[in-house]
């Protein structure tokens, strides 16, 4: 059977350069980085070679760059580092109602334990109003956290903007950019952030690796306690076969995301755009252009998004119902749901995340499968009425 991978927001698969360049430093080069004798320093200079290649994608200088087990973890470091460096001037923080769980959990502990946390609203294309920022920041505000894109709908937000705001206030700005990172542009000066999170696996690096960019000057606390590594802000051991698959991955980044993200962004407007014609009662979720160029998340009156997902996948075709970190509650996602969609709606989503290998024939495929499978589930459905 074929199979066609749409899923590309929750993982990529590790591209085999970077799977080669990683493996010299599992038998070859394995000496612990920290050591000082001479048989450690490959593996040194091999984790400064990656930590040099993320500097630069992103406009920071070395000594900015945190090497860290994932995105979730870099989230955390962040929200809490800050909340915990900061508490002597207040115990205040702001973010969204769509962010990633790695925010949202974070956030819920701290207001747990004494701090006070505001979430502010997004508009019906799930983009946050800098204003609503704005307005929400008070004299006891100490840090804001904004993903740069939604992981489930894709929308794009106004860092930029957001960033200018949280300056004038004198407050500390994050950004989950792990679905941007490798994608995307992503300058942390033109941002105005403080804080950057990325992951490898999300651009076709190894899992269980990711970096936190801390601005020069940015009181954090370290999270985890130790030796001295990374700067004495994370200690263990660095995974030195990890930080040099990042760093291959982002290398390999910089010189197809341009390219990439044009090619993608063409095959998800015309795969949006047919959607919307031959199928009745659906829905685009996210807004229809400021959005990833790989993502289309769509929901379908009166069906489930699980049984549209199964059947799907019964067709070759894995796709997602939202985020991966999630998919196997049965809630209805909290980023639909701040869209303003009824549960029912809220369910019955689904997203398709496209990558380098996606074809324009295996969406016309996918295409020709989701009307056939929809119109079958309608038809079985007592959900739907029309």
């Amino acid at each position: 059977m074929k199979h066609i991978y749409l899923d590309h927001a929750a993982t990529t698969p590790t591209a085999p350069e970077v799977v080669e360049a990683m493996l010299p430093y599992f038998c070859e080069h394995y000496a612990n980085p920290s050591s000082i004798y001479g048989f450690s320093h490959p593996a040194r200079a091999a984790i400064e070679s990656a930590r040099g290649e993320i500097a630069d994608l992103i406009g920071a200088s070395n000594k900015e760059i945190v090497f860290t087990s994932g995105g979730s973890e870099s989230d955390n470091f962040a929200i809490k580092g800050v909340a915990f460096a900061r508490a002597h001037k207040g115990k205040h923080i702001i973010t969204s109602a769509i962010e990633h769980h790695a925010v949202l959990e974070p956030c819920a502990f701290l207001k747990h334990i004494g701090y006070d946390v505001t979430y502010v609203p997004v508009d019906g294309h799930g983009i946050v109003d800098p204003e609503d920022v704005r307005r929400a920041i008070r004299p006891d505000t100490i840090l804001i956290s904004v993903m740069h894109a939604n992981n489930e709908i894709g929308s794009l937000q106004p860092i930029g903007a957001i960033g200018e705001i949280a300056r004038e206030h004198g407050v500390i700005l994050h950004c989950d950019a792990v679905q941007t990172f490798g994608h995307l542009p992503v300058d942390v000066e033109a941002l105005n952030v403080d804080l950057l999170s990325a992951s490898a696996h999300k651009l076709y690096g190894p899992k269980g690796v990711g970096m936190l960019y801390i601005r020069k000057g940015t009181p954090i606390k370290s999270l985890i306690h130790g030796g001295d590594q990374e700067r004495k802000r994370r200690a263990s051991t660095e995974n030195t076969p990890g930080i040099v698959g990042f760093g291959k991955a982002v290398e390999l980044a910089k010189g197809e995301m341009s390219e990439e993200a044009h090619r993608q962004a063409q095959l998800r407007d015309a795969f949006i755009k047919e959607i919307a014609v031959k199928i009745p009662d659906v829905l685009l979720n996210g807004n229809p252009t400021r959005r990833l160029p790989n993502n289309i998340n769509f929901s379908f009156e009166g069906l489930e998004g699980e049984s549209i997902l199964l059947t799907l996948d019964m067709e070759g075709i894995s796709v997602s119902t939202g985020s991966a970190c999630t998919s196997s509650t049965l809630a209805a996602s909290h980023v639909m749901l701040a869209l303003g969609r009824n549960h029912e709606l809220a369910h019955g989503s689904i997203r398709f995340s496209m990558g380098k290998a996606t074809t324009q024939r295996d969406m016309e495929y996918v295409l020709e499968v989701v009307i056939r499978s929809v119109e079958r589930l309608r038809k079985m459905s007592p959900l739907y009425k029309k």
